[in-house]
């Protein structure tokens, strides 16, 4: 799940956790994060003790700890908002309107790899990855999650229509790049 933040305080982090966890389908049984100030605080240590989730961060200068959550942040928000600073309470509320709309295509079209094994050969690592599927595939085939839980993402699914989310994305990545263009022509203007 993504969420745009206003800026880095620990207030907003909390009050997306809160807002991702009463969305999910299912009980949320862990928070992994990197190692900034906005995740490690004792707010958010507190929050997931008191409601039993286990919260994990990557190891102190060990950058490549949440490799596989870089991965998903360059594929899910670089190649789709870009690089620039949303930093505007206006911008915030358009990148949250691009989230609301990619999350679904992440989550029942975009399929991913994973890694389940390596194997040296010499000097080099050959990895070994798992068939491609969407979270929500892997949701489905999980024998850890409840029936009730399959079916209410089941009817989800079948609202959903890929090219009709995928045009949201594209028309909310439009007016988000709009307002941006807007800022930095009031910001030439002074």
């Amino acid at each position: 799940e993504l969420r745009a933040l206003r800026n880095r305080a620990h207030r907003w982090v909390m009050e997306q956790v809160i807002d991702i966890r009463s969305e999910l389908p299912f009980t949320l049984k862990g928070v992994d994060t990197d190692n900034g100030g906005e995740f490690i605080n004792n707010v958010l240590l507190n929050y997931c003790k008191e409601h039993h989730i286990t919260f994990t961060r990557g190891r102190p200068y060990r950058k490549n700890d949440n490799c596989f959550v870089e991965q998903k942040n360059d594929m899910a928000v670089r190649r789709t908002v870009g690089y620039y600073r949303f930093d505007t309470e206006e911008e915030c509320e358009a990148l949250q309107n691009v989230y609301t709309h990619l999350c679904p295509l992440l989550n029942f079209y975009y399929p991913s790899v994973r890694i389940i094994a390596k194997e040296r050969i010499g000097s080099k690592v050959k990895k070994i990855y798992d068939e491609p599927k969407t979270p929500y595939m892997r949701l489905l085939e999980s024998p850890s999650v409840d029936d009730e839980v399959k079916e209410e993402l089941m009817a989800r699914a079948k609202k959903l229509q890929i090219v009709k989310q995928k045009r949201s994305v594209d028309r909310a990545v439009a007016h988000l790049l709009r307002v941006y263009e807007k800022k930095k022509q009031q910001t030439l203007e002074f």
